[in-house]
């Protein structure tokens, strides 16, 4: 399949932390945007609220159980388990990339 590149501009600060925190979830930043991708396409749809005027930032089990409640409402086909495996396949190969094998 054919690569097109994206260019995001971040505030340095706030890639040093996106960064850090893929690097938790081991993987990189660019799996993640290309998770983030699949999941509006496959949706049709952000995969999270946007409000205005939102002070406290909601924690990470809000909105995992948000996402739980989009897709189950969601009248999209759920993954394959090819698709699924693909996702991992990606996953697994930038984390060797950046020397991350376990």
């Amino acid at each position: 399949m054919a690569q097109s590149a994206v260019t995001v501009r971040l505030d340095s600060e706030l890639k040093s932390k996106f960064d850090e925190l893929c690097n938790q979830f081991g993987m990189s930043a660019n799996t993640a945007f290309n998770i983030f991708v699949n999941a509006v396409v496959r949706s049709r749809s952000i995969p999270f609220p946007i409000k205005g005027s939102q002070i406290s930032v909601p924690n990470a089990m809000d909105l995992f159980e948000l996402q739980r409640k989009t897709v189950e409402n969601s009248e999209e086909k759920e993954l394959t388990l090819d698709e699924i495996n693909a996702e991992i396949r990606l996953a697994r190969e930038e984390r060797r990339k950046r020397g991350n094998v376990q």
